[in-house]
């Protein structure tokens, strides 16, 4: 019997999908599980598995394609088995959101040069990061590939790359020519270009097939530096992610009362209480965010009507303490869900918190670990910012923002000295938090991170 394969609804909140790459080609052979297509949801890059086994009889909706949830985009079936009523099914549905026209395709080598030639903002290394450990590089399978090549420019003059390895080559001043693909049809992945990073200088680098490769002098270097950024007027089609975080705020800033108090936060004996702990535990590193955390959790069981949703016309408060931890990816933000925080020290926060912040940029968390939070902590202090307000994630009633620790002078006693303090912002929902509610809650906040064993009595 055959099998559809279909736009799954892959989180709540997805109305549309957009199909990254089939795993497979039509004429494949499919067991009933096998991952057959990547597609890019709302808040992840998910991978959709085979409901039956068969042959991929037809493609439906090509890489690159943008389509509702339910969209029929393939047919699984066996080889002699009749599929014209699933054929007439999907020429009778609305036709597909294509993102690239053929016009653009033409133009892509070109294209994924120039977006490989931007460079991405880089932390400054700042205590008050939400990781101690670098940002990493999304991996291929979180950058879409590129829509199917044919005719003779897809085997003669272009070079076939994912986006991933074109910003690499940009970036280190390798030419992709020179550089022997090893993905499928001769495709140079991410892979390649690292074997071509770590291969001796001057050492010849085979060229990808059906690639030009101009002559060079011999005293010229191969590497060439990349093209400068440049300002270039364009429409580009916004991800799943960004037309989820549109919809979001729509339902946020608009709908919810947003009131907002600051607080300024001497970090010195929370700093020191950092360096202590991180000189006992054994190559074990504690980061800052991971006791902005904790202290959060701990207030917000001191305070729980601030761990509080508004729910129609009455006041939900959550027995228990689920921290959202707003993380920056490649074209959106995301808020994996630290789960019961109050109940955990700081070795498991950190340890928790850090593979969620790595596996959200790659993009591979499940639906699950990014909804349901009560409360969030959204930190921009790795990015210079001394102060911001944040926009609350509904159905939450508060998000606290983060600022940079900073050295200043402060008045003390009379005195001029100088003290490392951070600034932090509370966006209220004021129809669960009141003014005085939030304030005790930041009080409270402030306490604890000035006198940190205070979070152990």
């Amino acid at each position: 019997m055959a099998t559809k394969v279909v736009m799954a609804q892959l989180s709540p909140t997805m109305e549309e999908g957009k199909l990254i790459e089939w795993k497979i080609s039509e004429g494949d052979t499919v067991a009933q599980g096998d991952i057959v297509a990547e597609i890019e949801t709302d808040k992840a890059n998910m991978d959709v598995e085979a409901m039956g086994a068969g042959v991929l009889r037809k493609i439906l909706v090509q890489a690159g394609a943008t389509v509702p949830v339910g969209t029929l985009i393939g047919i699984i079936a066996e080889p002699d088995e009749d599929i014209e009523s699933l054929l007439s099914e999907a020429e009778a549905a609305p036709a597909v959101v294509v993102a690239e026209t053929p016009s653009d395709a033409q133009d892509e080598t070109a294209a994924g040069d120039e977006a490989a030639a931007a460079t991405d903002e880089t932390a400054a290394g700042d205590e008050t990061a939400l990781s101690d450990e670098p940002a990493e590089v999304a991996e291929e399978l979180t950058a879409a590939a590129p829509p199917p090549e044919t005719g003779p420019e897809a085997e003669v003059g272009r070079l076939r790359a994912s986006p991933v390895a074109r910003k690499m080559a940009a970036e280190k001043g390798i030419e992709l020519g020179t550089i022997a693909g090893s993905g499928p049809g001769g495709r140079i992945v991410k892979a390649d270009v690292e074997a071509a990073m770590a291969a001796p200088a001057g050492a010849a680098r085979a060229p990808a097939a059906g690639a030009i490769v101009e002559a060079q002098p011999a005293a010229q270097p191969a590497a060439q530096p990349a093209a400068e950024p440049r300002l270039r007027d364009e429409r580009v089609e916004a991800s799943q992610m960004r037309k989820a975080i549109a919809r979001r705020l729509a339902a946020s800033i608009g709908p919810v009362p947003h009131f907002y108090l600051t607080i300024e936060v001497d970090m010195g004996r929370a700093l020191a209480m950092r360096s202590e702990l991180n000189a006992r535990a054994d190559g074990f590193k504690i980061g800052v965010n991971d006791i902005l955390l904790k202290t959060a959790a701990e207030a917000l069981v001191r305070h729980s009507q601030v761990n509080a949703s508004w729910d129609e016309d009455a006041i939900q408060f959550h027995g228990r303490v689920d921290l959202g931890i707003a993380v920056a990816v490649d074209g959106g933000l995301i808020t994996p869900v630290l789960r019961d925080a109050d109940r955990k020290g700081l070795r498991r926060i950190s340890l928790e918190s850090a593979d969620l912040i790595e596996r959200a940029r790659a993009r591979k968390l499940l639906p699950e670990e990014y909804q349901g939070a009560t409360f969030s902590v959204s930190n921009l202090g790795m990015f210079g910012i001394d102060e911001f307000t944040a926009v609350i994630n509904p159905p939450e009633a508060a998000i606290l923002a983060v600022g940079m620790t900073r050295e200043k002078p402060v008045v003390e006693g009379g005195e001029i000295t100088v003290r490392r303090r951070m600034r932090v912002t509370m966006s209220c929902d004021h129809r669960v938090v009141d003014g005085a509610i939030g304030s005790a809650f930041l009080a409270t906040f402030k306490e604890m991170l000035e006198n940190p064993l205070a979070m152990v009595l």
